[in-house]
């Protein structure tokens, strides 16, 4: 099994140097690539495979450009393989045509390989111990290994985000260390004035962050209107903006995960809907606040997670009635439609519903039904 652990390193000058001049040739090489590989097809249709454009790379880039040798030559490849998997990407419909890379973009990594040779130490280490890391070139960089793992690493993804900060991400192989088998299930409604509603009854609240910044946000962004584009001073007030901006997404994936991590170990069956979150943006009067929740990064850790830890975690239809349905007898009312009726009686066979646990429990039958 693969997992990847996270941390945030503190490179010196010299080491801040090289990584930001690797950045540069990560995306000189992107678009080289892109280039030649799409002036081959429109010119004279020829296919070129990620293979020859490698070689294309190693043969006539870095001939050409000497700079180029003096970074890690996996991030390189790797840079080259992220080219053509864009393009196998876009052929399969699965995304736009591949773009060239701009320089002031604000998301800027590569990735580099783990080589193990024969008698000699990996290429890259984590030391738990001084807080450090090894990575190719770069030699030890400190760190804060805030987890230990116990696995064979095997790529390390070096990026840095707006407000300027490092992070290493790595990936590493280790054994799959089951839970213990839980005897709950649960059916979970996702919300607006709740995040989270449980088929127990359970309700987790929605922190609004958007919301609770906003006004702050709003006055640094004012400000950095005001600055001449090039200065000094309009990077200061950028960077202002940009961990404004950190600490919203910050507070909102530690409590996802940590919501996420509670359903996990509690139950061995947990059920959500597949919502529509695309579409349910286009709402001009919703599209803040359901983009606020953060619905489908938790739907994605609870897949992920599911996996790791040998749950079963099931999506159903978008278009099952859940909250119009009565739980106990099948009854459904329509009138539920309106999103101010919270709570309803049934008529037929007279059980009083919260309407967002009903809609929950709803939903685990459903899932149920479909594991059956």
């Amino acid at each position: 099994m693969f997992k990847s652990y996270k941390y945030r390193i503190y490179p010196n000058k010299q080491q801040e140097e090289l990584i930001q001049k690797t950045f540069g040739c990560v995306r000189f090489v992107y678009n080289q690539t892109l280039s030649y590989k799409r002036d081959k097809y429109e010119k004279e249709n020829i296919n070129v495979s990620g293979y020859d454009c490698k070689k294309y790379m190693v043969n006539s880039l870095k001939n050409e450009y000497e700079w180029l040798r003096g970074v890690d030559k996996w991030a390189l490849d790797n840079a080259v393989l992220d080219m053509d998997n864009a393009f196998q990407n876009f052929f399969n419909k699965l995304c736009d045509f591949p773009r060239f890379k701009k320089k002031n973009f604000s998301r800027k990594s590569y990735t580099t390989n783990c080589i193990y040779r024969e008698n000699k130490v990996p290429s890259i280490e984590a030391c738990s111990k001084y807080n450090k890391i090894k990575l190719p070139k770069l030699k030890w960089i400190k760190a804060k290994i805030s987890r230990e793992f116990d696995g064979k690493i095997k790529l390390v993804t070096v990026s840095q985000t707006p407000s300027g900060k490092y992070f290493v991400s790595i990936l590493v192989e280790e054994e799959q260390k089951e839970l213990p088998k839980a005897e709950k299930s649960v059916g979970v409604d996702l919300g607006i004035k709740d995040l989270v509603i449980t088929s127990d009854g359970e309700k987790f609240d929605n922190l609004k962050l958007i919301k609770k910044y906003e006004t702050k946000l709003a006055k640094e962004q004012r400000k950095l209107a005001h600055k001449q584009k090039g200065s000094k001073n309009r990077e200061k007030q950028r960077i202002r903006v940009a961990k404004i901006h950190e600490r919203i997404a910050n507070a909102r994936n530690d409590y996802l995960h940590k919501i996420s991590r509670k359903l996990i170990n509690e139950n061995q069956v947990i059920v959500s809907e597949d919502l529509s979150v695309s579409n349910m943006v286009k709402n001009p009067n919703l599209a803040k606040t359901i983009s606020d929740c953060g619905w489908y990064e938790l739907t994605r850790q609870l897949q992920y997670k599911a996996d790791w830890y040998s749950r079963t975690y099931v999506k159903i239809g978008r278009f099952v009635p859940s909250s119009q349905m009565c739980h106990v007898c099948g009854y459904q009312n329509k009138e539920t439609k309106d999103l101010s009726v919270r709570k309803w009686t049934c008529p037929q066979c007279g059980t009083e519903h919260d309407r967002d646990i009903n809609a929950a429990i709803n939903i685990l039958h459903e899932g149920l039904k479909q594991i059956a």
